[in-house]
C-alpha cells in the first residue's frame, strides 16, 4: 500500500495554529524573518530579501504537487512555515521539512509543538509509518532538535545537493516510526 500526499489541512494546539500557506502570510512572514540570513542559512533556498522573492519561494511550494505547506500562526501572526513532503520509493511514509521559523520564536517551544501536531495527524490520522526529517549535516541545530522529539539518524547522503552559495550539501537523515511516536509524544508532552 502506497501513502498519497495529505490534503492540506488546519491543526491546532494551544500555542499554534498550522493552516495551508498561501500569500496573504507573506507579510507577515517577512517580518518574522523572511529576509534573515540565519534563519535561511541552512534552507534549500538562498535568503529572500524582499517580499516578492519570500513570495516566490512560497509560491514554489504551495504549487507543487508532492508538498503541503503550512503556516505557523503563534499570536495571530505567522512566523514561520513547515511543509509535508513526499518521500518518493517508501511505502507509507511521509516527511516533514522546509520548516523555519522567525528567530524570535527559536527555544521557545514552538517547534516542539508544531511538530507534535504534524506528527499526531500523520501517524495517529493518516496512517503512515514512518515520518522522515532531514537536515544539512552541519546543521547542529536542527539535528539537536530533531533528536530531542524522537529522531533516529538513519545516515548520511554525501553530496546530496548543492546549497545556494554553490557547495555540496552531505544530508543527515533521521525517522520516526510509528510504534516510536507514543512513548516520545508522552515525554514531550508531559516534560519528563
Amino acid at each position: 500500500m502506497t501513502a498519497t500526499m495529505p490534503s492540506p489541512v488546519v491543526l491546532e494546539s494551544p500555542l499554534v495554529r498550522l493552516e495551508p500557506l498561501t500569500l496573504d502570510h507573506v507579510p507577515d512572514l517577512f517580518k518574522a524573518g523572511g529576509d534573515d540570513d540565519e534563519v535561511w542559512r541552512w534552507m534549500p533556498a538562498a535568503t529572500p530579501r524582499t517580499e516578492a522573492e519570500l513570495a516566490a519561494v512560497a509560491t514554489m511550494l504551495i504549487d507543487d504537487q508532492h508538498s503541503v505547506p503550512l503556516a505557523v500562526i503563534h499570536d495571530g501572526q505567522a512566523i514561520g512555515w513547515s511543509t509535508y513532503l513526499d518521500v518518493p520509493g517508501f511505502d507509507l511514509s511521509i516527511e516533514i521539512g522546509w520548516t523555519w521559523y522567525g528567530r524570535a520564536y527559536w527555544r521557545t517551544g514552538i517547534n516542539t509543538a508544531c511538530k507534535i501536531l504534524l506528527l499526531d495527524h500523520a501517524i495517529d490520522v493518516l496512517g503512515y509509518n514512518r515520518v522522515q526529517l532531514k537536515t544539512d549535516n552541519l546543521n547542529e541545530r536542527s539535528q539537536t532538535a530533531i533528536r530531542r522529539i524522537g529522531g533516529t539518524y538513519e545516515g548520511t547522503l554525501r553530496r546530496h545537493r548543492p546549497r545556494p552559495d554553490g557547495t555540496w550539501r552531505d544530508t543527515a537523515y533521521f525517522s520516526l516510526l510509528a510504534e516510536e511516536w507514543p512513548p516520545h509524544r508522552s515525554r514531550l508532552t508531559t516534560g519528563a
